[in-house]
Order: C-alpha cells, then sequence, then structure tokens
C-alpha cells in the first residue's frame, strides 16, 4: 500500500492542475468585478447574468450554471479567502492523485456541492463561489487519511475543518449546504475513485501517464455533454435516457481498453499521444464551429468586451479560426506530451513492460 509522505507543516507546493483551475477562476471573477464598474462588490444581477446558481437553475434546465458558480466571487475578500483554501488543501491532494483524478473530485464537489445546496434552500436564494469545491478537497483528504494513504496529521484536518466549520457558521451570508454537499461529495469521490483503481487492477494492464488520464478525462467530458445536449434536442439515433447512457458508457469503456492496449505495444506511448492530439483538434473543429456558429446566428452577446471581440473575429472568418483553434489544440498537446513522445519514439519495448510493473505495484489509490 502506497503512503504519500508530505512534506513538514501544512503546505504543499502546488501543481498543474490547480494552477489551471486558480488561473481560470481569478479570471472569471476579475473579469466580473471589472464589469460591476469599479464597485467593491459585483452585483447579484451581474453574477446572476454570468452564472450564479439560483433556485429556478436545476428546474430550467440551466445545467451550466453548476459548473459556472464556482468560478465567479462577490469581492476580493471572497475570491482570495477560496484561492487561499485551494492553495493550502489542492497541493495536497494533486499530489497524492494527480491532475486527472484532482479534476474529477474538485468538480464533482462543485456540482454536488450545488444541487445539494439547491436541495436544502427552501426560498429564492443566489450562490456563487469555489467554496463547495474547495470543501471537496479537503473531503477527499480526509478520506485518503481514513483509507491510511496520507500521512496528514490529525490535527490538519482538525484545525481546517474546524476553521471551516466556524467561518460558514458564523456568517449568516455563506451557503453552508455548498460547503457541506461540497465535502461529503470530495470524500465519496475519492472513496469510488480508490475501487475503480483497485478494479482497474483487474481490467487495464498499464499505468496510465498522467497526461494521457487527463487528456482521456476532458475528452470524455466534452463527448458526454455532446450526448447529452443531443439526448435532449433528440438527435442522438433515435436513443435516449438510459440507452444513450449505456451505450456512451461502453463507448469510453471500450476506447480506454483499446488505448491500454495500445501503451501495452512497442513505441505504443507516442501512438497514444499522437492519437490524442489529433481526437483534440477533431474535438475542437467540431465543437467549436458548432457553439460559435449558433452563437453568430443569434448575435449573442456576453457584455464581456474581450469575449465579444473574439466571437466578432470568428463571425467575419469562421473557417480559418475554426482550423487554426484545432490546428492549435493538437500542437498543445504535443507540445505538453513532448517528453512522453521522445520516450515513445526511443521505445524498443521497455516503456510498456514499466507500466505494466507500475500498474501491477498499485492496488487503489
Amino acid at each position: 500500500m502506497a503512503i504519500y509522505r508530505t512534506s513538514p507543516g501544512f503546505f504543499e507546493a502546488p501543481h498543474a492542475a490547480l494552477y489551471v483551475v486558480m488561473t481560470a477562476t481569478v479570471l472569471a471573477s476579475g473579469l466580473c468585478l471589472i464589469q460591476s464598474g469599479g464597485g467593491s462588490s459585483a452585483p447579484a444581477e451581474l453574477l446572476f447574468r454570468y452564472g450564479g446558481m439560483y433556485s429556478g437553475a436545476l428546474p430550467r434546465h440551466e445545467y451550466w450554471r453548476l459548473f459556472a458558480y464556482g468560478f465567479l466571487h462577490v469581492n476580493f475578500v471572497h475570491l482570495t479567502t477560496n484561492m487561499l483554501c485551494l492553495v493550502l488543501w489542492g497541493g495536497h491532494l494533486e499530489k497524492r492523485v494527480g491532475p486527472a483524478y484532482f479534476l474529477i473530485i474538485y468538480f464533482c464537489a462543485m456540482v454536488l456541492g450545488a444541487i445539494i445546496g439547491n436541495a436544502i434552500h427552501a426560498t429564492p436564494y443566489l450562490t456563487v463561489g469555489a467554496s463547495g469545491a474547495t470543501s471537496g478537497i479537503l473531503g477527499a483528504l480526509l478520506c485518503l487519511w481514513i483509507l491510511g494513504k496520507l500521512d496528514l496529521r490529525f490535527d490538519f484536518f482538525a484545525i481546517n475543518i474546524g476553521l471551516n466549520v466556524a467561518f460558514a457558521i458564523s456568517n449568516s451570508r455563506i451557503d453552508w449546504g455548498v460547503h457541506l454537499g461540497g465535502f461529503a461529495a470530495g470524500l465519496i469521490a475519492c472513496a469510488l475513485l480508490d475501487l475503480v483503481e483497485k478494479a482497474n487492477a483487474h481490467a487495464l494492464r498499464c499505468k496510465f501517464p498522467e497526461a494521457v488520464k487527463v487528456n482521456l478525462t476532458l475528452l470524455a467530458c466534452a463527448a458526454g455533454l455532446w450526448v447529452w445536449t443531443s439526448q435532449t434536442q433528440g438527435r442522438l439515433l433515435g436513443f435516449s435516457g438510459w440507452g444513450a447512457t449505456i451505450i456512451f458508457a461502453v463507448a469510453c469503456g471500450a476506447i480506454v481498453k483499446l488505448v491500454d492496449v495500445g501503451l501495452s505495444v512497442k513505441k505504443g506511448l507516442a501512438i497514444v499521444v499522437t492519437a490524442l492530439a489529433g481526437a483534440n483538434a477533431v474535438g475542437v473543429l467540431l465543437g467549436g464551429w458548432a457553439v460559435a456558429s449558433s452563437a453568430c446566428v443569434a448575435r449573442w452577446q456576453s457584455g464581456l468586451l474581450p469575449l465579444d471581440n473574439l466571437l466578432g473575429v470568428f463571425c467575419l472568418s469562421p473557417v480559418i479560426v475554426t482550423g487554426l483553434t484545432s490546428f492549435g489544440a493538437a500542437a498543445l498537446m504535443l507540445w505538453i506530451c513532448s517528453t512522453e513522445i521522445h520516450r515513445g519514439i526511443e521505445d524498443v519495448g521497455f516503456v510498456g513492460a514499466s507500466l505494466r510493473a507500475e500498474r501491477s505495484r498499485r492496488q487503489g489509490l
């Protein structure tokens, strides 16, 4: 059983996925605060327009708010507090489970925190902030500690959970339902991922490199969104409900197994990374074209000048912009995975063996 040894003290340096989440959150919140006209707090109308979670979101099928609300914040103090928690807790979790599982836990906590918070509210409300997602990180760390796979001291949890609870109770404006829901979701998601990894020891031969795992996760999310959108519009080859869900799950399983087989052969790592880069390009080409074309036809305006300017450029030359974006997505993947590609090209049969050996050594997270 692998146990993660932390550095002395409470702090662990942030890693790649954490930086990406933090950058996206700061940019989204910053743009919202700039749009507020220089006030100390963003008005409720602006937060609602940009994706704040409210009581009517789920009945009106505005599911995108389950994600958008976590990137918005009322003011600078609200943003700073949540980013401090993200840095303090997220570094430990990402180092232990890797960027792919870190992102899965983070967004599961964000979504389920909003759903549970919505169920608890008996009156109309509007909520924003990454509190549910960051609470999910703390819940996942507690799960790892309970499983004996994280060597953090008990006072780490006593202090951080205590402060989280005290802060939520002491401030009536804090949505404690989102905090509690996110914490529970993070704990449960981490436990389920541990079970998945234990099952993978029997189903898969190779331990996937983190870059491959992250890319597959993002592609699965994009494909899942397309399946769900097609279902709601009745365009998924006559399938609906559980039928489409089962087909999608089987397809995802088959692709994961295909990647597993690919990684096990000589030079397979280079082949898999190149194939994923191509899949990224196709996904961006099709998805970007569909979304942006609809926005051009509807003459959609976000109210954010940079975003509206980008949309205006796209509408002037959609073929060129979409093509360049898809090429950039493939090039970005190849650049990020340049080390893996070089390792795969140089492979004479050792890479697959090392990935199989790593799989046999690891049981669970």
